[in-house]
């Protein structure tokens, strides 16, 4: 029932995406091209996803489990600790979004639909992925046996 509920949530969230034109990397870049023909709708469709995010998780913290009798996993880091990685991180989701017009969840609406940059930029970021965990086993292991 589990992998129902996701899939179906999967389904949903996508047809969010295009409904709302998020997965459209046009749309998506008149929205970032703020010195430009900016066009601030997708700023609504944020908003309102903030707003309902915000009611949601408020509800999901007063329940032990979900409606699917599953235990509830909160977040449960208070921490606000802005470091080298994090803002890295950052810069770099934004440089990618900011070029190509897309994010992850609208990436994988783009491969459903078949579009080849769609499908370009989620390899790019499995790559990525890639990347990213031979660094960090590198570096943990460097520290574990005490390299620089």
């Amino acid at each position: 029932m589990t992998a129902i509920a996701a899939l179906l949530s999967g389904l949903i969230f996508g047809f969010g995406l295009i409904l709302s034109g998020m997965a459209n990397p046009a749309k998506v870049l008149g929205f970032l091209d703020l010195a430009g023909s900016w066009d601030p709708s997708l700023a609504f469709v944020m908003g309102g996803a903030i707003g309902v995010g915000v009611v949601a998780f408020a509800l999901a913290k007063k329940r032990e489990r979900s409606l699917l009798g599953d235990k509830m996993n909160m977040p449960t880091s208070t921490s606000t600790a802005i470091d080298k990685r994090l803002v890295v991180g950052g810069l770099l989701f934004g440089i990618g979004w900011g070029l190509a017009g897309i994010c992850p969840g609208p990436a994988l609406v783009l491969v459903g639909a078949g579009q080849t940059k769609g499908i370009v930029f989620v390899v790019a970021m499995l790559i990525g992925m890639v990347v990213f965990e031979v660094f960090q086993r590198r570096q943990t292991n460097s520290l574990a046996t005490g390299q620089s």
